[in-house]
């Protein structure tokens, strides 16, 4: 009767022996043909020859004289390097408006994605850590905000800010660049990831309010953030449509809207090399950004990828 109750002796399966190690699993380069890395490493180069080809372009261009820009060679550089005779021309064509334009520039860039990140981190804060009705309600529309492309709202912007009176103003073009439908996304994903509830309930269970809960939750959040701030910095310094379509006096005017207004002047008064040093001039900032913020942005761009 004891041995009709003893329960059998577990069988080992030929993955449960002593001394098996499970083999590892290769790596998907290891297995795949020569052909298919050599495939895929022609189109990744042929796409890095299309991004990047612009660019020398417009580097060379940079160097060159007026009158050497549409003739030799496009893609190498001139008899002699002008670089500096056009960078001094440009900063001192029409009274050295260039200078007001950069600076326009960094104030909607700068001052749009500071304001644009610390609305969004507070969005997607609660969003993800605060319960109140609605809540999925208001991330669905948040999610339908990414997808509507920029140009729909154009005119309905000029239509309410012409009816308050702000057209032409610096804050026809500063306000809409604060609202970032992406960064409130990625916070609400990175937050919901990043921030612990004991952290929150130990917050409130010191009197800590809610404001200082999120300030130390916001410590977590950080790449996400930095992300944010990238991303709409790049927006509202390449912008050019709703300035265009904001402002009409010279002075309040991004560098994008300027350039493109010394291009329709076809070459006279300002030369076609003062508007091309222009052009790589204003990418310098933006390489500048991407190459300060490069850790923290890939960091947090991967975080939302996965979540």
């Amino acid at each position: 009767m004891t041995a009709a109750l003893r329960t059998p002796a577990p069988t080992r399966t030929p993955t449960q022996t002593p001394g098996h190690r499970r083999r590892p699993r290769p790596h998907p380069l290891t297995t795949a043909s020569a052909a298919s890395r050599l495939l895929v490493l022609a189109v990744m180069s042929l796409f890095a020859v299309y991004f990047l080809l612009p660019v020398w372009w417009l580097v060379v261009s940079a160097t060159k004289g007026s009158g050497e820009i549409f003739s030799g060679n496009g893609f190498w550089f001139g008899d002699g390097l002008a670089l500096v005779e056009n960078v001094q021309t440009l900063f001192r064509a029409q009274g050295g408006i260039y200078s007001r334009w950069l600076l326009n520039s960094l104030l909607y860039a700068v001052g749009g994605a500071v304001v644009s990140t610390i609305l969004a981190s507070m969005c997607g804060y609660a969003l993800a850590k605060l319960p109140f009705p609605g809540r999925e309600a208001v991330f669905g529309t948040v999610l339908a905000a990414v997808l509507l492309p920029a140009p729909v709202l154009a005119i309905p912007l000029y239509l309410v800010f012409s009816f308050t009176g702000t057209i032409n103003t610096f804050w026809a073009v500063f306000i809409p660049s604060i609202v970032s439908p992406f960064g409130v996304y990625l916070s609400r994903i990175y937050a919901a990831s990043s921030i612990p509830d004991a952290l929150i309930e130990a917050g409130r269970m010191d009197g800590a309010g809610e404001l200082r809960i999120f300030t130390m939750g916001a410590r977590l959040m950080a790449p996400a953030m930095v992300t944010v701030f990238l991303f709409q910095f790049v927006a509202i310094w390449t912008n050019f449509l709703l300035p265009s379509l904001m402002l009409a006096d010279t002075s309040l005017q991004p560098v994008t809207v300027g350039l493109v207004g010394w291009r329709e002047l076809q070459g006279y008064p300002i030369g076609y090399s003062t508007v091309v040093t222009g052009a790589l001039i204003s990418v310098v900032p933006v390489v500048a950004m991407f190459l300060s913020l490069q850790s923290f942005w890939s960091k947090g761009l991967a975080t939302g990828a996965v979540k």
